[in-house]
């Protein structure tokens, strides 16, 4: 293809607050953005959808949590045709946990067409099911590099009929190696389709994959990363084998509800998970080494806020979606100032405020100085010794995650689970948190002190007209997980 790149279109976010209906989006998209809350468009969808629905392909700079997944979702489901039941546009994400929260975010973007068919190709499961469900018919796919590679050469998907490519967080496919995959899976699309590309930053492998397979894409880039007034930024000064201790007493003198700590290795992963869980925090881990069904656990419980802390590495850094993320905490301080700011980014969202705070060693304080000439402000140092915990009472998390055995299979919704807990079980919609069914197992966070009472009235009730297994999943400060509850009515009396 030929490439030409536009001018950059640099916008002030502040400056760009509108209406969907000020797009050419069909009555029903817009009734539908109506009921799921969207009413204003975030900046970089008010700077980039105007391009994107004109047909023209598009480099867009986005972080996490801004608004990009309608951003390119409202284009890629404009152009389909849904009686055609051949896959018409393809979303490539670097992980699996942004890969399928991008297919649940899509699906209720295309609530106002009945039978859109979007598939998740992700690493992790079986390549059996997917294959079964592709060779049913799918108009998007949405997948890692790696799984949708394996697709290809399987000859299981067909990119005959696409129409829309997007690549969302362009930078991180690239920081993780899949240039490569990207380039060969672009190569075996149309040439006539459109393309649409958003990162959060700008390495020179953008503008090479751009030149390779975009057309004359228009660029938009935000001139604000985050409102640095709902994030305060606090670093402290501490010796290297402060730096696990430091983080207890973090999270004991601040109360955060609920904490993402950054590790830069997996083994200090481990480490951290160690002394925290020994000194009684609810926490869990999210690196490379879980098994699919370990880190969509892991992930639901952070999540449901039933974990107060997630130690992660930097595959965490985007494409998790968790509200009210009260802090993040940098174990280490990262050598790349753009990783410290999309790190931070995760709190301190929409109207919320957080925290933001890090550890450096004597010999960090260089990585510190390129944090603050990129964040254009001074850093705010602080001692230790001011950390006092501000409660003798250990930190709870707030809520409990109850495992059903039955899920999608077994024709279970939400409501049915809400309805067994708020009907014959007798609690309160205010008592239940959020619920997240997978294809057999669903899970419901409910308050803490009503756990145990909550999982032996579902176990002895019915969902859906029958009885289920229930147990509660329990994360180390808890007590040992209990197996499942068998569902058997007791005697009362």
């Amino acid at each position: 293809m030929t490439e030409q790149t536009s001018a950059a279109l640099a916008t002030d976010p502040a400056s760009n607050a509108a209406p969907f209906d000020q797009l050419p989006l069909a009555p029903a998209v817009l009734a539908n953005l109506g009921q799921l809350g969207y009413l204003d468009m975030t900046p970089i969808q008010a700077a980039s959808l105007p391009i994107s629905l004109a047909g023209h392909d598009l480099i867009a700079q986005a972080k996490t949590g801004s608004g990009k997944t309608a951003a390119f979702g409202l284009p890629l489901l404009k152009n389909l045709n849904p009686r055609g039941f051949s896959v018409q546009a393809m979303v490539l994400c670097p992980t699996r946990e942004l890969a399928d929260q991008v297919t649940q975010e899509l699906r209720r973007l295309a609530r106002s067409e009945d039978n859109i068919k979007i598939l998740a190709l992700v690493g992790g499961s079986t390549m059996r099911p997917q294959m079964t469900s592709l060779e049913h018919g799918a108009h998007v796919v949405v997948g890692t590099p790696g799984r949708i590679m394996d697709h290809l050469q399987r000859g299981s998907l067909n990119l005959d009929a696409l129409n829309t490519l997007v690549l969302d967080e362009a930078d991180r496919m690239l920081d993780m190696g899949f240039f490569g995959e990207i380039a060969a899976i672009a190569k075996l699309c149309p040439k006539k389709r459109q393309t649409l590309l958003f990162s959060a930053t700008f390495p020179e492998e953008i503008a090479e994959l751009s030149q390779r397979f975009m057309r004359q894409p228009r660029q938009v880039k935000l001139t604000e990363l985050h409102a640095g007034d709902k994030i305060r930024q606090r670093f402290y000064q501490i010796e290297k084998d402060q730096r696990l201790q430091a983080v207890a007493l973090l999270l004991n003198h601040y109360r955060p509800v609920s904490t993402l700590a950054f590790c830069n290795t997996r083994q200090q992963c481990r480490d951290l998970l160690q002394v925290l869980r020994a000194q009684g925090f609810h926490a869990l881990a999210l690196h490379g080494e879980l098994e699919q069904r370990e880190r969509d656990q892991v992930l639901i419980q952070f999540a449901n806020r039933s974990c107060s802390v997630l130690v992660a590495t930097d595959v965490a850094a985007r494409g998790l979606d968790i509200d009210k993320l009260e802090a993040v905490i940098n174990v280490d301080v990262t050598p790349d100032p753009e990783v410290y700011i999309h790190r931070i980014g995760r709190t301190g969202r929409v109207d919320q405020d957080g925290w933001a705070l890090s550890l450096a060693s004597d010999n960090q304080v260089k990585r510190v100085d390129a944090i603050a000439q990129a964040i254009g402000a001074e850093i705010e140092w602080h001692p230790l010794a001011e950390l006092q915990p501000a409660s003798n009472k250990p930190l709870l998390p707030p809520m409990a995650t109850l495992q059903i055995l039955g899920g999608r299979k077994d024709k279970i919704r939400p409501g049915d689970i809400l309805g067994a807990l708020t009907g014959e079980a007798g609690f309160t919609s205010a008592q239940v948190g959020k619920i997240s069914v997978t294809d057999t197992v669903t899970y419901v966070a409910v308050e803490r002190r009503i756990a145990h009472e909550a999982q032996r009235r579902l176990a002895e009730g019915k969902v859906k007209g029958r009885s289920v297994k229930v147990r509660i999943l329990a994360v180390d400060g808890d007590a040992p997980p209990r197996e499942f509850v068998p569902a058997v009515r007791r005697r009362d009396g």
